[in-house]
């Protein structure tokens, strides 16, 4: 059962003092001082991601109205980049604006993870629960990792606009059908996608590989960055074929989620965000 959280004016101050307390641990956190021995990794296999997609649904179903609302943002921002896209030079930026969404996702989805975490311990949750990450100790570890994630979605955005200059030249189409016709029916537009679709791949895998664990470890452990993103590392390495096809659930699943006008975008988030920190779970062993 969800408890109270509050007149919103004072949670709001408590949730913004309990940042700026550990906003002074970043330096630390980046710096390796609340390192502790690297943590032991488990094999983990496709049992393993059914079980973590069945938790991740099974939380969802408990703390459907919170991520809900948590999550009716983001198809917003990507009805309302859409949009803007659509209205003239940015329209090929388009589709890397909505694939840059399995960029941020791990971002995006800290505070579902700690709601699954605090119901994996039998605690009340509600919406406010996920902003209890600005209380965490590893709170400044979280957000450098997270503009690290910001700055990875910006240097794809500024790649893909690079990709369709050299290809279809730096100006236009400004028009939906006119875009349509060069990408689909032109040599260069076929060259754009197929170069397109491999740097992006290349992206979305390095995204996959340092954020498999890393921000719920980050959450769940006093750890740095450094041996957050290694293990991370050190998971994808341990489990390629594993992870693979967790990153072809993740991929079709936010694709899905896209459509219509982002609103899956809604149930799939949190599913996904959810499951990711059942997966944390099985692929990297509890401290004792």
């Amino acid at each position: 059962m969800a408890e109270p959280i509050g007149n919103p004016l004072s949670w709001s101050v408590d949730t913004i003092k309990g940042a700026g307390k550990h906003l002074g641990s970043v330096a630390d956190s980046v710096a390796g001082e609340n390192v502790a021995a690297a943590p032991q990794i488990r094999r983990i296999a496709i049992a393993d991601l059914r079980e973590a997609l069945r938790k991740g649904i099974g939380d969802f179903a408990a703390c459907r109205s919170d991520v809900a609302f948590l999550c009716l943002l983001y198809p917003i921002v990507g009805a309302t980049l859409a949009w803007l896209a659509f209205q003239g030079d940015l329209l090929p930026l388009i589709f890397p604006v909505i694939s840059g969404f399995a960029l941020v996702g791990p971002v995006a989805a800290v505070g579902l993870y700690e709601l699954s975490r605090r119901r994996e311990r039998g605690e009340p949750t509600s919406w406010g629960d996920a902003f209890a990450v600005a209380g965490s100790p590893s709170f400044g570890a979280i957000m450098v990792l997270g503009l690290g994630f910001a700055v990875i979605f910006a240097v794809w955005i500024m790649t893909a606009n690079g990709i369709y200059a050299a290809t279809l030249g730096p100006g236009g189409p400004y028009t939906i059908g006119a875009f349509a016709t060069a990408v689909l029916t032109t040599g260069p537009g076929w060259t754009m996608i197929a170069i397109g679709m491999a740097v992006g791949f290349l992206f979305a895998a390095l995204v996959l590989t340092l954020s498999l664990v890393s921000f719920p470890m980050l959450l769940d452990r006093k750890v740095g960055v450094r041996v957050a993103m290694m293990t991370s590392i050190r998971v994808a390495m341990e489990n390629p074929v594993t992870v693979a096809i967790w990153g072809v659930i993740v991929a079709g699943g936010l694709a899905l989620g896209s459509l219509p006008v982002f609103l899956g975008l809604i149930v799939v988030l949190p599913v996904l965000g959810h499951a990711t920190w059942h997966l944390y779970r099985r692929a990297v062993v509890a401290p004792r």
